[in-house]
């Protein structure tokens, strides 16, 4: 296993890569690190894992953790991209079972460039 998480890597589909990667680059703060064209790849990498975005890939449902959950939704609002789901809470964490103890997770589902629906979460004080 490579770092510490056995997730290596995540495909998303892309119908147009530049402008896939232009997206994921902003919402994520990473850059893109490699494209591989006439194939219709682009990598970023998130953490341990990779995130490729693929012309031929299937649509996913990906979670991106974001610290500041409205003001993100806002920013995303303000630059077209459509909001599929209102920033509301999802769960309220007693144990660590699925996330810190203590804390609520807030939600808010949103398109990608692609068409793709995206999901921010947040972890909060309880």
């Amino acid at each position: 296993m490579i770092g510490d998480s056995p997730l290596v890597q995540v495909a998303q589909r892309a119908v147009d890569l530049e402008r896939a990667a232009e997206f994921y680059a902003d919402l994520l703060g990473v850059p893109v690190v490699t494209t591989f064209e006439p194939s219709g790849l682009a990598f970023l990498v998130l953490g341990d894992s990779r995130l490729l975005l693929e012309r031929g890939a299937p649509s996913a449902l990906l979670y991106f953790a974001v610290d500041d959950l409205d003001e993100r939704v806002e920013r995303l609002r303000a630059a077209g991209v459509g909001i599929v789901s209102e920033p509301h809470t999802i769960f309220e964490h007693d144990d660590d079972a699925l996330g810190p103890a203590g804390t609520v997770e807030r939600m808010a589902f949103v398109l990608d460039s692609e068409g793709n629906t995206i999901a921010l979460v947040e972890h909060g004080a309880g």
